[in-house]
C-alpha cells in the first residue's frame, strides 16, 4: 500500500473500527476522483449530477469535494493552493498531513478519463453503506418488542426509508444550503419562463384556473371542498383526465427522464368504485350522459363513440385505487410504490374525511389533523401536488348567500392550516333550482326563469386560500349530463354565448 493510501485509509473520527471495517468503501477511488478534479476543474461537470459530498466515506474527502464544488460553481479555480486557505483549520485534514495532502492528491491522480467510473463506484458504495445501516435499524427495531411500535407501522417506516434511498441516494436529507434552495427556485422560475411565462406547475386543462393557480405546484396540498352535489368528484376526475390525457414523457432540464407535459395520475377513490369512476370519465370523453351508460340506453352512434373513447383512454396513465377506509400510512405507502413502479406526478384523494388515521385519536379534529399533515408530508416527500377533496359543514345551507368560505370546512383549523390552496366548488344553479315558485305566481316564475337562464351551465371555483398567489373566483362551464367542467368563453371572446373550447 502506498503512502497516499495509508494516509487516506484513516478511519473517520469517532467510529468503531471493527464495525467500519465491514462497511464497503474505496479510499483510493475517492482520492483519484478528488485528485482529477483538483488537476482539471472541467472534470467536475461530468460527476456533479451523480455524487455529492454525502457520498464520500471519508468526511475530509466530503469537505474537500464540497469546497471545490462551491468554487467551481462560481467559476473560481479549485486547486490544492486555493483550497488550502479554506481548510487550514480543518482538524480532519491535519490528521492526514494538512494542506500538503491536497498537493499529494493532485499529484497522484492517474487519469481524468476514468473519473465517471470512480464517481459511480463511490455512489454505489455509499448506497451499500446506507442499506447496511438501514438493515441494522430495521433489525434493531424489530428485535425490540414494544407495544407502541406495531409491526405494520415498522413495515411502512422501512418502506419509506427504502423509497427515499432509492430516489435520493440517502435516507435522511437534513439541512440543505441556501445556495441549493435558491438554485431550485431559479430552476422552477426558468421552467415557467420557458413556457412563455406560463405555468410553473402541471396544467389542470382549465385555462382560467391555471392562470389563477399557476398550475398545480410540486409539494403543494390543495383542498377542493364543496357541499354534496356541487360537483367535487366531477371536477377532480376532469382534472385527472386532462392531466393524464396530456401526458408526454421526455428529457427534463436536469437531464433526467420524466413528464414534460401532463403527468401520471394516482386517484384514491374511497367513495366510488373504480368502475363508477371510469364510467364518469368515459361519459365526459364520449359525450354520452352517465345515466345512459349505466343503463346501457345508447344509440348505435353513441355506443360507437363510447367504445372509441374507451380505446383512446386505454393508454392514459391514470391509476385508480378504490380500497375503502384506507389508513393514511397505507395511502402513503401505496403512493410511494406507484411512483417507484409507474411514476407519479399528481395524486388525488376523494375524499379526505373517508381516510382513516393511523391510530384512533381522542377527537375527530385530531384525527383530521393527522390526515391533513400526512397528505402534506406525502406531497413533500414525493415532490408532487396532492389534491384532497373535502366535505363542508351544513352551516352553508342556513345562510342567505350559499357561497362557501374557509370557516365552513369541517374540522377547519387543521385543514385550513396545512393546505397550500383551498378551493370551493359552487353552483348557484343547484340552489336556485330548489327555489322554484308555484305555477300560479307568474311574476315570480318569470324572474326565476330569467335567473335560471343566467346561471345555467355555470359553475364557480372560489379560491379561499392560496399560499403563493391571489385568492378570487374562477368561472367555469358545467355540463351536468356529462359531469364535465370546462373553460367558459367570455362575452367579448364569443358573442354566441357560453360554451367550451
Amino acid at each position: 500500500m502506498n503512502d497516499l493510501t495509508a494516509i487516506g485509509a484513516a478511519l473517520p473520527a469517532g467510529t468503531d473500527a471493527t464495525a467500519m471495517d465491514t462497511m464497503p468503501h474505496s479510499i483510493e477511488a475517492e482520492q483519484q476522483l478528488l485528485g482529477a478534479i483538483l488537476t482539471n476543474n472541467d472534470v467536475y461537470d461530468r460527476v456533479a449530477s451523480l455524487i455529492g459530498p454525502q457520498h464520500f466515506y471519508d468526511p475530509v474527502h466530503g469537505r474537500i469535494f464540497e469546497i471545490a464544488a462551491a468554487r467551481i460553481a462560481k467559476n473560481n479555480l479549485a486547486s490544492p493552493v486555493t483550497l488550502a486557505t479554506f481548510l487550514e483549520d480543518d482538524e480532519g485534514l491535519k490528521e492526514l498531513g494538512g494542506p500538503p495532502y491536497l498537493a499529494r492528491l493532485a499529484g497522484a491522480a492517474i487519469s481524468a478519463f476514468a473519473v465517471r467510473d470512480y464517481a459511480q463506484m463511490i455512489y454505489d458504495l455509499a448506497i451499500r453503506r446506507e442499506l447496511i445501516g438501514l438493515g441494522r435499524d430495521i433489525a434493531s427495531k424489530a428485535g425490540k418488542v414494544d407495544v407502541a411500535s406495531e409491526p405494520k407501522e415498522q413495515i411502512v417506516e422501512a418502506e419509506q426509508a427504502l423509497y427515499k434511498l432509492g430516489e435520493q441516494g440517502q435516507t435522511e436529507s437534513g439541512f440543505q444550503s441556501f445556495l441549493k434552495a435558491v438554485t431550485d427556485a431559479v430552476n422552477v422560475a426558468n421552467a415557467a419562463y420557458q413556457r412563455d411565462g406560463g405555468l410553473a406547475g402541471v396544467s389542470t386543462g382549465l385555462i382560467d384556473m391555471d392562470k389563477k393557480l399557476g398550475g398545480l405546484h410540486r409539494s403543494d396540498l390543495l383542498i377542493l371542498a364543496g357541499r354534496p352535489s356541487m360537483g367535487k368528484t366531477s371536477l377532480a376526475t376532469n382534472i385527472a383526465f386532462n392531466i393524464a390525457k396530456a401526458y408526454q414523457r421526455g428529457q427534463l432540464p436536469d437531464g433526467s427522464e420524466g413528464a414534460i407535459n401532463g403527468g401520471v395520475v394516482g386517484f384514491y377513490s374511497l367513495e366510488m368504485s373504480a368502475e363508477q369512476l371510469a364510467a364518469r370519465i368515459l361519459s365526459e370523453a364520449a359525450e354520452v350522459p352517465s345515466e345512459q351508460i349505466r343503463k346501457g340506453d345508447m344509440t348505435e352512434t353513441e355506443f360507437r363513440r363510447f367504445v372509441e373513447a374507451a380505446k383512446a383512454l386505454e393508454a392514459c396513465p391514470l391509476y385508480i385505487d378504490d380500497t375503502p377506509a384506507l389508513p393514511i400510512s397505507q395511502l402513503a405507502a401505496r403512493a410511494r410504490r406507484l411512483k417507484r413502479t409507474h411514476g407519479l406526478d399528481v395524486l388525488i384523494v376523494d375524499y379526505l374525511q373517508l381516510v382513516r388515521p393511523a391510530s384512533a385519536k381522542d377527537s375527530r379534529v385530531n384525527e383530521v389533523s393527522e390526515i391533513t399533515q400526512g397528505l402534506k408530508a406525502i406531497a413533500k416527500e414525493l415532490d408532487i401536488p396532492v389534491i384532497a377533496l373535502s366535505q363542508l359543514s351544513r352551516q352553508v345551507e342556513s345562510r342567505e348567500d350559499k357561497r362557501p368560505q374557509l370557516s365552513d370546512l369541517r374540522e377547519s383549523g387543521s385543514i385550513e392550516q396545512d393546505a397550500d390552496v383551498v378551493m370551493f366548488v359552487f353552483r348557484e344553479e343547484y340552489y336556485k333550482e330548489r327555489e322554484k315558485p308555484g305555477d300560479h305566481d307568474l311574476d315570480k316564475m318569470a324572474l326565476w326563469q330569467e335567473e335560471m337562464e343566467r346561471l345555467h351551465g355555470r359553475a364557480e371555483v372560489i379560491i379561499g386560500k392560496q399560499r403563493h398567489g391571489p385568492i378570487g373566483t374562477v368561472e367555469l362551464s358545467f355540463e351536468g349530463r356529462f359531469t364535465r367542467f370546462g373553460n367558459l368563453v367570455k362575452p367579448w371572446q364569443n358573442t354566441g354565448g357560453d360554451q367550451e373550447f
